[in-house]
Formats: C-alpha cells, structure tokens, sequence
C-alpha cells in the first residue's frame, strides 16, 4: 500500500498540497486520558491546523450508555457532522495533537457508518508543527453538507459477542493497553475495574505500532509487531484496549496491510472489567 491513501493514512505533505481543496475537511480529533488535566477542546482553541473543526469524542457518543464515549446513534453523527459541515463527497483527514492516538478512534467511527473518504494524518499536528507549517486559532467558515449513513454493523463488537469469541476462539483478539495492564500487574486508571486482560486475547501495545516521531510503521513494521505478539492473521480480529480509543490505531494498523475483516470492542477494558461474570486472566498469556 502507498504511504498516502485517502482511505487510511496521509503525510503531511500530502495534507500541504491539498489543504486548499474545495472538498476537503479537516477534522482535530484531539481526545486526552482521565486524569491528564487537559482537554482537546481547549487545544484545539489553542491552535490547529487551518480550517480544521474539532471532533469532540466525547460529545458526539451514545449518551445513554454509563460508558464512556460509546459510539453514537446513526441520527447523532449525521447532525453532528451536519453542523460541522461535513458530508457526501467531502475527503475528510482527521489529526490529533499526539501525534496518532484519538484521530484514529474518529477514522474507525466514520468507518462504522460507512464513509470511507477518510484518513489519519500520519504524525499528526505535531509532525505539522514541527515542520514549520502553519497553525490559526480562527473558527472555520461552516456550511451545512448533508451526510449518507450505512452503518457497518459488523465493525462492533458488544461484550456478550467478545465473551463468545474468547471462548470459541473463533476471533483473534487484540489488546492495545501497556503490556503492565495488560498483564494485571499495573492498577487501571479509572476506579473499581479488576486488572488483567480478556482470556485468550494477545497484547499489541499501540505505541509498538508507531515510530518514535508518533507515525505509523511501515507494513513490514506493523506485520512484524503483530507476529511478535502471536496473533494469527489468518482470523478476524476484535480490538480492545481501555475505552476504545487507543483499540482503533490497530484497526488502522490491520487495514494498512489489507486486512479488512476487523471489529472493534466499544466497551473495551471499562466494560470488562467492571462486570462480575466474564473472566479475566493475568500474566502474559
């Protein structure tokens, strides 16, 4: 695969050249952990890129769920994306001021409800910045743009689905969290979850996926992560990591090297860990 494809990961210098395209959206999907004291609303108010409207994970989520940040309801993200003036026919490239981390959690949500017009900025406003390209802190100019919904049902995963597939084994079941979490031995950060990892699941730390500038490996890089945790491609794959976020850079990951026949766990660790009657592991395995 190319390194620019508009279906999953672009260079800055491919935004550069197109940043001024009738067609284009931007869109700052900045999302920050519990407890980092900020929050990407603020940010992105701060600086980004220009033109960019900011995704707000938090907001534009299902409401009625006590999780956090589950994926919203089809009429939810087309009057939100409405409102933002994103829509049929636009090539929308979403970044974060991580460099990749929540931008790709906004690729997998566009991804659920069928648009696929849709890349992560690889290295995201950081690689941006520090390559001298411009930033603004000016409200863009919105017009309304009327958005087509499919959902893609198949894309997510609830807990009772999860709990079949660690039984049967029928899935590959991939944990994004830190390999300390995962095993159980480091405390989860938000209160009264248990720690450890869904049995049968293997650990593909994200940050393993990413190189140190905070762009993504390569396909042999990313193949290459993905064998040293064991798992077996030759499965359809599950995500999971703590509130899944994090879960879709490996979803991203699966689709730079062809692999389409991926979900992602919307409850994640959150859920999982707070329900009494499906079992945790510990330990590497």
């Amino acid at each position: 695969m190319a390194h620019d494809d508009p279906k999953t990961l672009v260079s800055t210098d491919w935004l550069a050249s197109h940043l001024k395209d009738p067609d284009l959206r931007v869109l700052d999907g900045t999302w920050f952990l519990p407890g980092d004291g900020r929050d990407g609303r603020s940010a992105y108010l701060a600086a980004h890129i220009p033109g960019a409207r900011f995704f707000d994970i938090d907001d534009i989520s299902d409401h009625r769920s006590e999780l956090p940040h589950m994926a919203p309801p089809v009429e939810k993200f087309m009057s939100r994306l409405r409102a933002m003036g994103v829509g049929d026919g636009h090539q929308v490239v979403v970044y974060d001021a991580h460099g990749l981390f929540s931008a790709a959690r906004v690729w997998w949500l566009f991804r659920l409800m069928g648009q696929d017009n849709i890349a992560v900025l690889d290295g995201g406003l950081p690689k941006w910045q520090a390559e001298g390209r411009p930033v603004d802190d000016m409200p863009p100019v919105v017009r309304d743009r009327h958005m087509t919904v499919r959902r893609q049902n198949q894309m997510v995963k609830d807990v009772t689905q999860v709990a079949a597939a660690s039984k049967l084994g029928d899935y590959e079941i991939l944990d994004a969290r830190s390999p300390g979490r995962f095993r159980g031995d480091d405390p989860e950060p938000r209160a009264g979850l248990r720690s450890g990892h869904i049995p049968g699941s293997k650990n593909v730390f994200y940050r393993d996926l990413l190189n140190d500038d905070g762009t993504m490996k390569d396909a042999d890089g990313l193949r290459a992560v993905l064998a040293a945790s064991g798992a077996a491609l030759d499965k359809p794959a599950i995500t999971t990591c703590g509130s899944g976020v994090t879960a879709a850079i490996i979803n991203l990951a699966l689709e730079r090297i062809g692999k389409t026949d991926h979900a992602l766990y919307d409850g994640s660790w959150t859920e999982w860990g707070a329900f009494p009657t499906v079992p945790v592991a510990t330990g590497d395995k």
